[in-house]
């Protein structure tokens, strides 16, 4: 870094700390679903064009695109924050909790928003870049399968608005605000689904010996399935599979005829992950069939491993390190078993994908929790980042 020239600080967005607030206060009092972000991505172009960015909007469905140019540097940079929401019933009674019912920002994405808008509304102010930047404002990050960074990808994202660089952030409960965290390589999992339908023959539960109980068999699997990653994947190899849902009956006195699973599975190795899908599958059929009943299984591979590629991950922590010092920085921080679709853009670009520490207690609350919240400490220490991030990047 050239000692001579000035970079974002994060008392430069002090000033803009409030109005950040306000804005992530706003989009968190009115969430949206997956590919129902028109409400956020309205306040997202507005505000861009109120600052000078030529927007677009549409991209992915519901995606927007705010493009600034400086000077006459050939360089681009791409910046992705992602807008929607979860179906959770918020449970804060914060003051700006969610005013619909059924919706919350339980992952912080409009803490995500804001920030990169801030950083926008910056780099407009300052101009002390030369080159074009790209802000990627994506819809339905929490969709699980067709995603919105794969819908804007399809829609020609780095055609329309090609970058040489893409970066995207994700804050992290149980880390002190401000704290950043890197990791270069793999980082974080590929995640797929499973469905699956027991079938059995329903019937009184007073006479079980006329019917095939679905929920027996649905037990036994569920505990079957905790040896997949114990007895068939090598210890060294992280891999997770967890049931989210177990769901048969409406009655006590009743047995079904169906039982409903539904899981979550986790990898970073792509045998490891052809091995779960195998033995799952297997697992699952086999089970169900020892008690006489049947299984169907719908098993979708979701989001890739998300990996980040060397060069970009160091230049990335470097400019983490200036802002904040290294001792609010983790370069080599571990494995998550998290997933992320932004896994795709780095599949079409180099770049980095990043944490930011949310806090630790009532503070930190864990993400997709009715009580999560975003820490407000972090927009302008974010919002100070990507502006720094795109100057040294973009350096005239």
């Amino acid at each position: 870094m050239d000692a001579q020239k000035s970079y974002c600080e994060v008392n430069d967005l002090t000033d803009a700390a409030e109005a950040l607030r306000a804005i992530r206060h706003q989009i968190h009092q009115h969430p949206e679903l997956a590919y129902e972000e028109v409400e956020t991505g309205a306040l997202v172009a507005h505000k861009l064009r109120e600052w000078g960015y030529a927007v677009t909007t549409g991209v992915g469905k519901t995606g927007v695109v705010g493009t600034l140019k400086v000077g006459h540097g050939k360089r681009s940079i791409g910046i992705r924050a992602d807008m929607d929401a979860l179906p959770i019933v918020e449970e804060t009674g914060l003051p700006y909790a969610s005013r619909q019912p059924g919706k919350m920002h339980a992952c912080g994405h409009d803490g995500h928003t804001t920030m990169l808008l801030g950083a926008a509304q910056y780099l407009a102010n300052t101009r002390r870049f030369s080159g074009t930047v790209h802000l990627y404002f994506q819809p339905a990050e929490e969709h699980g399968v067709n995603s919105g960074a794969r819908a804007m990808i399809e829609d020609g994202l780095f055609e329309r608005f090609p970058c040489d660089a893409v970066f995207g952030m994700h804050n992290h409960p149980g880390m002190p605000p401000g704290t950043f965290l890197f990791r270069n390589g793999p980082f974080m999992s590929a995640g797929d689904k499973v469905f699956i339908t027991i079938k059995g023959v329903g019937g009184h539960a007073a006479r079980p010996h006329l019917t095939v109980d679905p929920v027996v068999a649905a037990a036994s699997v569920v505990m079957a399935l905790q040896t997949v990653v114990a007895r068939n994947i090598d210890p060294t190899e992280p891999a997770v599979v967890t049931v989210g849902v177990l769901q048969a009956g409406t009655a006590n006195n009743v047995i079904s005829n169906s039982a409903k699973l539904e899981l979550s599975v986790r990898s970073f190795s792509p045998a490891v992950r052809e091995k779960l899908r195998q033995r799952i599958t297997e697992l699952v059929h086999d089970q169900a069939k020892s008690y006489g009943a049947s299984a169907e299984i719908e098993y979708i591979m979701g989001y890739p491993v998300v990996v980040n590629s060397e060069r970009e991950t160091e230049f990335a922590i470097q400019v983490a390190q200036e802002l904040v010092g290294p001792d609010k920085v983790v370069p080599h921080t571990g494995l998550l078993m998290g997933s992320e679709d932004f896994a795709y853009m780095l599949q079409q670009r180099p770049g980095c994908f990043l944490r930011l520490g949310n806090g630790e207690g009532e503070d930190g609350c864990m993400v997709h929790n009715p009580g999560y919240d975003f820490n407000d400490k972090n927009l302008p220490i974010g919002a100070a980042y990507w502006a720094r991030l795109v100057e040294r990047f973009l350096e005239p």
